[in-house]
């Protein structure tokens, strides 16, 4: 592994140790779903809202067949609530027709889900199959260019820089850290740079980084 990624992970390690995905689910369709309602939103609140969503709808069928309207009342706290609501239902329907309601555990066929893409596709590859992906959110982009590990302009370009730097197995290790990390340290606005043991290298703390 790249030194500075090295150190940065064992830093992380010993201040959050073994980090996990935050998002409650018993499946992998629960898990899915969760994934995409997490966009633009706190995993906080989606874990406030998914008891009632898979009380009413514990299947990608029932999803599937769900009414549009009333699927929108239970997740309209969680913003762009018709969108996610139209995707869930597409994402449904893809799932019972074409993989006979059994998430798929493959990249591609992750992704050609309504609603899913590179991000949703690489943590349910890692938390519910527990292969190794590393999924750039809002956090891990932030945090990794703050800190040197990349100067990325896209999510992409990010994440094909951390999986040069980071050892395959602890690609979604690395992840779950770095969102951790992100989430109640290094936020996007006033992040609190007095309890954070990377102001050396930080190029936000530096300001080499707006």
């Amino acid at each position: 592994m790249n030194t500075k990624a090295n150190e940065v992970f064992n830093s992380l390690v010993l201040r959050f140790g073994d980090a996990e995905c935050e998002l409650r689910h018993e499946n992998n369709y629960q898990l899915i779903v969760a994934v995409i309602l997490s966009a633009r939103c706190t995993d906080k609140r989606v874990n406030i809202i998914t008891p009632n969503l898979f009380e009413k709808y514990p299947t990608p069928k029932d999803l599937a067949n769900a009414n549009s309207f009333e699927l929108e009342k239970i997740i309209y706290s969680c913003g762009f609530y018709k969108n996610k609501a139209k995707n869930l239902i597409l994402m449904a329907k893809d799932l019972v027709y074409r993989y006979n309601s059994i998430v798929p555990e493959n990249y591609e066929d992750l992704i050609s889900l309504a609603g899913v893409g590179r991000k949703t596709a690489n943590v349910v590859l890692y938390v519910g199959f527990k292969k190794p992906a590393i999924a750039v959110d809002t956090h891990v982009f932030r945090v990794s260019n703050r800190l040197g590990l990349v100067k990325a302009k896209t999510p992409l370009q990010c994440e094909l820089s951390l999986q040069k730097l980071i050892d395959k197995d602890k690609w979604g290790r690395f992840h779950h850290l770095l969102v951790l990390f992100g989430r109640y340290i290094c936020k996007s606005q006033n992040p609190y740079c007095v309890d954070c043991e990377f102001k050396s290298i930080c190029k936000f703390y530096n300001g080499k980084l707006k």
